[in-house]
């Protein structure tokens, strides 16, 4: 039987213990996102004790973080991303059913948060927001730059599931990675042009241009959105 049902946005998810009788529901709540291949899980209670934010990109990068690996055991799955407060699950393709996909993964939370288990553990990689930090080093444009990505930007990309990383910034030109489910979103690109850029250019004139720093795992799920764009006759 299944014992999920939706009420006012809330996905009511029965814990099962290991000797199979139910002793309480969890309320998670799922969101979708900006990207199709991406959605957005909202336990009960933070599943990190700071606020920070986590990306992996597959099984390997998860050793410091029991409930990544657990989510990377559900069919599908391509990439886990943590914040405070939520879990952002971004699936490989199209073709893989987020029907059967979402409600493993919600079993896998809810079971997670159960057994009291760590997110992250003590010595597991640093977070993000590490990136945006103002340094010694850093001058006053350089400053600028972080201050505003990460007061007037990083909550917004944070409501849809996803983050923004301060790579670089040389020539003019402010190099960001996107994470979550940021990564490879169909409206990314204006995002960056639209929204970043011409907020980052008013503030700060020294910047010229906003530009998206990619590696191989980003290219793979721009593939796929292309892939699940054209399915759906959607063109630019």
């Amino acid at each position: 039987m299944n014992f999920s049902r939706l009420f006012r946005g809330f996905l009511y998810v029965p814990v099962v213990s290991r000797l199979g009788a139910m002793h309480r529901l969890l309320f998670i709540q799922v969101q979708e996102t900006p990207n199709p291949l991406s959605l957005k899980f909202l336990p009960p209670k933070a599943i990190l004790d700071h606020p920070a934010t986590y990306e992996f990109n597959n099984v390997g990068s998860a050793k410091h973080s029991p409930l990544a690996r657990e989510l990377f055991l559900v069919d599908g799955v391509r990439s886990v991303f943590f914040g405070e407060d939520f879990i952002t699950v971004t699936k490989k393709d199209e073709e893989m059913d987020w029907g059967i996909m979402r409600a493993q993964i919600l079993s896998t939370i809810a079971n997670f948060i159960e057994s009291g288990k760590p997110a992250i553990l003590p010595n597991g990689p640093s977070p993000v927001y590490e990136d945006t930090a103002i340094h010694e080093e850093d001058d006053d444009t350089v400053a600028m730059i972080k201050e505003l990505l990460d007061s007037r930007v990083r909550p917004m990309v944070l409501e849809d599931g996803g983050d923004i990383t301060y790579v670089g910034f040389d020539d003019g030109i402010v190099k960001l990675k996107l994470k979550g489910s940021c990564t490879g979103c169909p409206s990314s690109s204006i995002t960056l042009k639209s929204g970043i850029q011409n907020m980052l250019q008013f503030y700060v004139p020294e910047v010229k241009e906003v530009v998206e720093v990619k590696d191989e795992s980003d290219d793979m799920v721009q593939q796929e959105l292309e892939k699940f764009e054209r399915s759906r006759g959607i063109t630019d």
